[in-house]
């Protein structure tokens, strides 16, 4: 029967996993649990072909439980029930390690049958999940467990495996392989962090290639058609789609156009329009807001462009709104001064409107006091007059403070004369 590269090569020690120096090198936390052999409750937090199944059934070897492995994606509450009904037996006499992959596909029910046995230690469970624990994983198996975050691999990590599996390849063989120059570097750069992409880009080469005196050929125009499309991660209802538009919107708010086009050409090779054009309308009132005004205006006509004319011609009025806003000066006063002031509302802080700006045009409203003292700033100097416009309990409680911008400045020097004046 087939066997994947990424099966038939699976690392056999620690040592052979490449990537995830952070929590599996030279004294790193989870390589320290695995040599210790006492294992506790793990949940593996990390994207597709990254070593979360390849370290658990490392960790599987190092007990003496017995070993069960379930998908969630197609394991059922009866699955569940098995594993159960071989504690105590013959089967696994020491309780059992359980490996659940994608643990986010069981529902609270399934995962809180697991809760009695994790808890009196004859099942320790291994969980892997692509999407974030704390949103999916229910937060009493969470409490029980420790979260080690596997994150994608970096190209030069992906070409240690790759060129393993290219020797693995030509010893199970007996083919040598002569490859064009920069094949194995474009494959590790193109599987977009996913080893598993990457062994199977060179399997697929590897049998796909030309033979001729005991060697295969190899060649770059093959290996751009095995890996087209596969650079990206993106998943518009998970993990992934929040992690590019909140890195969108901090590149801009940080002033970088070259992060701020690179994550909008992510986000728009995923196809996303929708959330690009709402993100950037935020950004304009959020982040640039009133040190230049005129950029909503800007970004708005470029939206709309975008909307128009669809992808791919969308990301040309869009890079415009993005490199725009990432070159303005920034301001965040409005946010804050809307932020404060809501904070109070929903602290029920405040009182009644003063009765002077109470609504006066309707029969009787003189009788009950309304508007009768408002003073009309237009009839005064600088159409402005000091009186009072929040409720009496919040007199002198100040919202928006200017900020250091030209803008804000020039505006804060002009009412201080015209304050000053009156």
């Amino acid at each position: 029967m087939y066997q994947p590269l990424a099966d038939r090569m699976r690392p056999q020690s620690l040592d052979d996993v490449v990537g995830q120096d952070q929590i599996l090198g030279p004294g790193g936390l989870l390589r320290r649990i695995v040599e210790s052999g006492r294992i506790p409750n793990l949940i593996f937090y990390g994207p597709s072909g990254v070593g979360k199944t390849t370290v658990a059934n490392l960790i599987a070897r190092r007990t003496n439980r017995k070993f069960c492995k379930l998908n969630a994606t197609t394991a059922t509450s009866q699955d569940i029930r098995d594993v159960v009904a071989q504690l105590g037996t013959l089967m696994a006499p020491e309780g059992i390690l359980l490996y659940l992959d994608e643990i986010q596909y069981f529902n609270k029910r399934q995962q809180q049958s697991l809760l009695e046995h994790i808890e009196n230690g004859k099942i320790i469970l291994i969980a892997s999940t692509t999407e974030n624990p704390y949103f999916y994983i229910y937060n009493a198996i969470l409490s029980r467990s420790t979260v080690f975050e596997f994150r994608p691999l970096g190209p030069e990590a992906v070409r240690k495996a790759v060129n393993r599996a290219v020797a693995f390849l030509e010893r199970e063989s007996g083919l040598a392989c002569r490859a064009e120059e920069g094949v194995w570097d474009f494959v590790a750069q193109a599987c977009g962090g996913d080893l598993r992409k990457a062994l199977n880009a060179v399997e697929l080469l590897f049998s796909a290639g030309a033979v001729a005196e005991d060697a295969v050929t190899v060649t770059m125009a093959d290996a751009r058609a095995a890996t087209q499309k596969s650079a990206m991660r993106y998943d518009r209802d998970g993990d992934s789609h929040y992690d590019l538009l909140s890195a969108f919107q901090k590149s801009i708010r940080g002033s970088d156009p070259d992060a701020s086009v690179y994550y909008l050409a992510r986000l728009l090779a995923g196809g996303d329009l929708a959330s690009v054009c709402r993100r950037l309308l935020v950004i304009a009132a959020e982040d640039v807001g009133l040190a230049h005004p005129q950029a909503m205006a800007v970004v708005k006509a470029c939206v709309d462009a975008a909307f128009q004319l669809g992808l791919p011609e969308a990301q040309l009025p869009l890079a415009e709104a993005a490199l725009l806003l990432a070159t303005c000066p920034k301001s965040n006063s409005a946010a804050m001064a809307i932020a404060a002031a809501a904070a109070d509302v929903q602290a029920g802080r405040g009182g009644d409107v003063p009765d002077h700006l109470k609504d006066a045009h309707y029969a009787g409203a003189a009788r009950l006091g309304r508007g009768l003292t408002y003073q009309y700033p237009h009839d005064y100097p600088n159409h402005y007059v000091d009186q009072l416009y929040l409720p009496e309990s919040l007199r002198g409680v100040q919202y928006y403070r200017y900020g250091p911008n030209k803008t804000e400045q020039a505006a804060l020097r002009y009412w201080e004369a015209v304050r000053g004046s009156g």
